[in-house]
């Protein structure tokens, strides 16, 4: 009888790994193209980059594979550690400015949107259809000392002389805004979107006002879409550097800027790989904390 039991058992357990078996050799021609592309495209290069960066330059900018860790403590000290944290400055400012306008807006297109919710979420979207580059320098044209702006105001007799609006903090905090707000207002607008009404509803019945339904109902259930709309934002800012190259000049500079120096103008690739590096060990610990406090949801808005 035991034996029977435990060959029962046994049998069982064997059918189910076969199963999972099949199940993922079902899977792996779908996978493998897949994770061929991540190993030779991402992985591939960030292994290179960060091999780089351990490396020395030669006084005629070759490229000597003596390890070394002196372009990680460049990089916490000085003029570059001040970069590095106006970066994440500047990241952090972008986000919550997103999420600030794009909350709002997204509730507003779900709740009182109609009939007219997806022309208004076009009309959110459709910008980030136009080139890039060009958005930027319609933005510098609108902004500029002789911008449309200041004409504008001198022709109106507003101003006496042009408003100081580009190469300055604000101009490249302007535009990183104006270029990431639909990347934080689209997973926002998905979450609001498959909130379940009766929630709500609920919450109505047991007497909770507007503003406690919002804190303890709407707010929670779409973390998802503000953890994702923060990757979104937070990671691709972090990073720039045509923003403050067009809009911040001479004046203002990130550390994609610093990377873009070293790489092409200075020919000093081992500093400019441990900047990359450290940007992409910081980008990975942002996404890694957002997916944790925001759980899989967040994950899963952005595929």
């Amino acid at each position: 009888m035991l034996t029977s039991k435990v060959v029962g058992e046994t049998q069982r357990r064997l059918g189910k790994e076969i199963k999972k078996l099949l199940t993922t050799q079902a899977y792996l021609p779908y996978v493998g193209p897949i994770s061929l592309w991540v190993v030779l495209f991402v992985i591939t290069p960030l292994g290179v980059i960060l091999y780089l960066s351990f490396l020395r330059v030669g006084p005629f900018g070759q490229i000597i594979p003596t390890f070394t860790l002196e372009n990680y403590l460049t990089l916490f000290r000085g003029a570059y550690g001040i970069i590095l944290l106006r970066s994440l400055l500047f990241a952090f400012g972008t986000n919550m400015i997103c999420l600030v306008i794009g909350y709002p807006l997204a509730y507003w297109i779900v709740k009182y949107g109609g009939k007219w919710k997806i022309i208004l979420l076009f009309l959110v979207i459709i910008p980030s259809w136009t080139c890039y580059l060009i958005r930027l320098y319609a933005l510098k044209t609108l902004v500029g000392h002789t911008g449309l702006i200041n004409s504008t105001l001198l022709d109106l007799g507003l101003i006496s002389s042009p408003l100081p609006m580009l190469y300055n903090s604000t101009a490249v905090m302007t535009g990183l805004v104006y270029t990431w707000l639909p990347f934080m207002v689209l997973p926002i607008y998905a979450a609001l979107d498959g909130l379940d009404p009766s929630l709500l509803e609920a919450a109505v019945d047991l007497g909770a006002t507007p503003f406690r339904r919002f804190f303890t109902v709407t707010l929670p259930l779409t973390k998802g879409g503000i953890f994702a709309g923060t990757i979104l934002v937070f990671v691709p800012s972090l990073g720039e550097w045509l923003v403050p190259l067009l809009l911040g000049g001479a004046k203002v500079m990130m550390a994609g800027n610093l990377v873009e120096h070293h790489f092409i103008k200075v020919g000093n690739i081992p500093m400019g790989s441990s900047i990359a590096a450290a940007l992409t060990a910081i980008i990975l610990l942002i996404i890694y904390l957002s997916i944790k406090a925001g759980g899989e949801e967040a994950l899963e808005r952005i595929i």
